[in-house]
């Protein structure tokens, strides 16, 4: 999963730039702790500590970085990206030099709690859809420059991704249909555009009520129909009208609470900004081994 992850986004995310970068505002003239206390660099060895229950993510991550830093690091891994993990469960054990182990803890840590919080609570959200055909997917809602690891997070809890970025996939939503005069004038432009572009993507469209689904129905050109804001009955209805013809998404404000009721409905895929937004970052621990 990790080559493939990182395969599939290397021409918008370079892994290696990440970490000098990471490494650049975290070290800065250098980690005076570390070589205050250190009196050699020394071999050492840690292990990653869960201190909670959840699913981890990022472990692949943490051995992607550990192996740029130094070919004289060993990384054992306990468990994969994805396993149901408990407090007290150890992840992996590393050994190399004392310095280097102790100057990456913290950006491991900070990628991983994350991650793993992200896996955790796309897994639960896709644990409410069980039974249902319908998949969970995560928005453009990210940090900043992490939106790679929170997108791979996702994927390691059972969810999916939906577009990556602004450049993937053409996604009509209210704001364009309104600048640009109706819904089906943004259709009919977003097709003009694709076509002089040489471009391939896809095209899904926002609707805000059975009229506009109505109205996209009967002028085609899109491949997915967004049902923004809908009730879980108002989905039911507009999947009803669709009938298969085009991938189908809910949208807009969707809790745990009600997420089982719109994949009932009978949708494809429901989007879910609280999957990178709210979540819990798990709490993990890289403790050396004496």
């Amino acid at each position: 999963m990790a080559d493939s992850f990182i395969e599939k986004h290397k021409a918008h995310f370079n892994f290696n730039d990440f970490i000098r970068e990471a490494f650049a505002e975290d070290i800065g003239t250098g980690d005076h702790t570390t070589k205050a206390t250190l009196f050699e660099n020394k071999p050492g060895n840690m292990h990653l500590l869960v201190k909670e229950a959840g699913i981890i993510a990022g472990i692949e991550a943490a051995r992607y970085i550990f192996e740029d830093i130094s070919d004289e690091i060993t990384f054992d891994e306990k468990v994969k990206d994805g396993t149901h993990v408990k407090k007290g469960d150890v992840a992996f054990m590393i050994s190399g030099p004392t310095a280097q182990l102790l100057t990456a803890e913290r950006l491991i840590l900070n990628i991983m709690q994350r991650m793993s919080g992200i896996a955790t609570k796309t897994n639960y959200f896709q644990s409410l859809c069980k039974g249902t055909k319908t998949k969970v997917l995560d928005t453009r809602k990210t940090t900043p420059l992490f939106r790679f690891f929170e997108k791979w997070a996702v994927v390691i809890g059972g969810g999916a991704n939906h577009r990556y970025g602004l450049f993937d996939m053409i996604l009509i939503k209210d704001n364009h249909i309104d600048f640009a005069g109706g819904i089906t004038q943004a259709i009919d432009a977003s097709n003009a555009y694709l076509k002089k572009n040489n471009l391939t993507l896809q095209i899904e469209v926002e609707c805000r009520s059975i009229e506009d689904v109505k109205k996209v129905l009967a002028h085609g050109r899109v491949n997915r129909i967004m049902l923004d804001n809908f009730s879980p009955e108002g989905v039911k209805q507009a999947v009803t009208l669709i009938n298969g013809k085009y991938e189908t998404e809910a949208s807009g404000g969707i809790t745990e609470k009600t997420i089982k009721d719109y994949a009932l409905a009978g949708v494809d895929f429901i989007s879910v900004g609280a999957l990178t937004h709210h979540i819990n970052s798990l709490d993990l621990s890289l403790k050396a081994i004496k």
